[in-house]
Order: structure tokens, then C-alpha cells, then sequence
């Protein structure tokens, strides 16, 4: 379940990847529940047609309830996860219930600056931040690769994309070092609570993090 927003279905014959507009661009709203899709993901395990089922962008109250129901539980929760966004009491909360908490956007705002999106544009990258480029610098790491272990570190799976050879091969050798207390520390401070894959950030009437 990628986002815990029912929007009226588009058949992919008209278009497709799906967004969060109808066929006429407009954000058209269903009746259906997160329990009632939920249950309906949990047939095609019962049917054998998936092993495992997932949620993305829930956030902990959303988490409570849906385990609450559910007979299948999730495998994974996946979030926008970096250290401007650390969301450190959901995922406390949904590894100590036994769900994967996996990563996307572990750069941070790296990947909505194609988008053109605002605040992407207005936060530093950190890739450049100092205190980044301080820890790679004595741990003989990229940032990239300091990002991603940090993340690791914190039991949180990662999954960076990058077309590029030598970036897909440091993103892979990411588990061959510790970061110290301390820069776990100062990586913690970065922490501003600013978060980018939001649909109100894109334009679209949906406070699903309000």
C-alpha cells in the first residue's frame, strides 16, 4: 500500500505509472478503507499470489490501527527516512512490533530537486553538509556512504537508485564500517523534521502528515 490515501482507480490502459489525479487531472476521493484494501491484499496471500505485504508512508497511529485487524501483518513499513527526517518514534515503534522499517529518499533532498520542488531547492543537500562531509572525510567514506550506513546502523534497510557504475558499487559497500557514538550523535542533530515526499508539497489537496 504505497500512500493510505483511497483514490478513485485508473485503469493503467489510461495511464500509467499512477498518480494521485484521475483521468481528467482532478484528485478524485473513493469509499474505500484502509482495513477493506487491506483485507483485500491479504487474499492474494491466501491465494498464494504474493509471499509478503506492505505499507509505505503510515504513519504510527495509522501502524496501531491497522495491526489491530490485521491477520497478515505487515512485512515492511516504508519511509522517507534521512536526518532532516529521522522519524526516530515510528521507527522504534515498528521494529519493536516486528515489521522492516525500509528506506527511501536516504539522501535527503537529493532526489525531488528534479521534481523542481520548493523545498528541496531550499535545503541544504547533504550530501555537502558539513557535518556529513566531516564524518566521510575521517572515516575515509563518500556521503553517500556514510548516509547509508547510518541508516543501516539503525537497523533500517536501504534502497538507494543511481545509474551510475561506481555509485551503485559504494552504495553496496556500505556494511564494512561503524560510525562512532559521536557521529551517530552529530548526525542526530541534523535532524529538522523536514520532510519532502508529501502530496501537499506537489500540489495536490492531500494533508495525509498534517
Amino acid at each position: 500500500m504505497h500512500f493510505p490515501i483511497a483514490l478513485k482507480y485508473v485503469d493503467p490502459s489510461v495511464r500509467y505509472p499512477p498518480g494521485f489525479t484521475d483521468e481528467n487531472g482532478k484528485v478524485t476521493h473513493s469509499n474505500a478503507s484502509i482495513e477493506e484494501t487491506w483485507k483485500a491484499m491479504e487474499k492474494l496471500v491466501d491465494n498464494g499470489l504474493c509471499k509478503s505485504i506492505g505499507i509505505s508512508n503510515f504513519r504510527g497511529v495509522l501502524l496501531m490501527d491497522l495491526l489491530r485487524y490485521a491477520k497478515v501483518r505487515p512485512a515492511t513499513l516504508q519511509i522517507e527516512h534521512h536526518p532532516y527526517l529521522m522519524q526516530e518514534g515510528l521507527v522504534k515503534y515498528a521494529q519493536e512490533e516486528g515489521i522492516a522499517v525500509t528506506a527511501y529518499s536516504s539522501f535527503g533532498p537529493q532526489s525531488f530537486l528534479e521534481m523542481d520542488m520548493q523545498q528541496a531547492k531550499d535545503a541544504p543537500l547533504l550530501l555537502e553538509h558539513p557535518t556529513i562531509k566531516k564524518i566521510a572525510d575521517s572515516t575515509g567514506k563518500t556521503p553517500a556512504q556514510v548516509l547509508l550506513r547510518w541508516a543501516t546502523q539503525r537497523n533500517v534497510a536501504v534502497i538507494p537508485k543511481s545509474n551510475n557504475k561506481d555509485r551503485l558499487a559504494q552504495n553496496l559497500d556500505v556494511l564494512g564500517f561503524d560510525l562512532g557514538d559521536e557521529d551517530m550523535k552529530a548526525i542526530k542533530a541534523i535532524d529538522k523534521g523536514l520532510r519532502f515526499n508529501d502530496p501537499v508539497n506537489y500540489g495536490f489537496p492531500l494533508p495525509i502528515y498534517a
